[in-house]
């Protein structure tokens, strides 16, 4: 027979060597070295797309809210008029979304700004820092881009 054969330790049981074992380890750990920072790429990737998708929900419901009420809910009365019904306020239909305001998905509140600098309204994440500025995963999801 060739090969080699593991012998029975004290106990009568047969095992690894800690030799072997080790370099398991060490294979796994260089695998996960290279593997992880993809994996961790396409999280932050997913995060943006998750924040773009949000913006454009928040969207469709300030333009609903836009339709009954005729005007968009003033920086003030902020994205929370689309949950609860700000006091005279006319013709008010909500709410216009069926779950409380979501935060942004690295946990900070989005910025509602009406009348707004590029339109209507600026709505706005400032991503993974949560300040203003910034590049990659920091970089801000804006409304109008």
């Amino acid at each position: 027979m060739t090969g080699r054969m593991l012998q029975a330790g004290p106990g009568g049981r047969q095992g690894f060597s800690l030799i072997e074992l080790l370099i398991v380890l060490i294979i796994l750990g260089l695998l996960a070295s290279l593997v992880g920072p993809r994996l961790f790429r396409h999280v932050d990737d997913a995060r943006v797309g998750t924040t773009r998708a949000q913006i454009e929900l928040l969207g469709t419901a300030l333009d609903s809210y836009r339709l009954d009420v005729g005007r968009y809910p003033t920086t003030e009365q902020g994205l929370e008029a689309l949950r609860t019904e700000p006091s005279g306020v006319r013709n008010w239909n909500g709410p216009y979304l069926p779950r409380p305001i979501p935060r942004d998905p690295w946990g900070n509140d989005y910025v509602y700004k009406s009348p707004g600098d590029h339109g209507d309204y600026d709505l706005l994440s400032y991503g993974a820092d949560g300040q203003p500025g910034g590049e990659g995963d920091n970089a801000e999801i804006r409304s109008w881009e």
